[in-house]
């Protein structure tokens, strides 16, 4: 299992529609349950408004790996 901890910068592996999340958005991890497997993690715009704040398992998010390129997209509020 790849080591992840809170404040690193994720990868959401899965659209939430419901949020308006897609997959490939950047997240940063805020908190860590216990259990190891569950995450809270925040998504912000580049102005720092939070979108949302969200419970996940780690197979909904990934760590960011070298050399991968950003993408930026505008968001539309639901």
């Amino acid at each position: 299992m790849i080591t992840m901890k809170e404040l690193d910068t994720v990868i959401l592996n899965k659209n939430i529609k419901e949020h308006n999340l897609k997959k490939g958005d950047l997240g940063t991890i805020v908190h860590i349950y216990e259990n190891g497997k569950t995450l809270e993690v925040e998504f912000i715009t580049t102005k720092g408004k939070t979108l949302a704040v969200l419970t996940l398992n780690r197979a909904d998010i990934r760590p960011m790996v070298k050399d991968e390129i950003l993408h930026v997209r505008g968001f539309a509020s639901i």
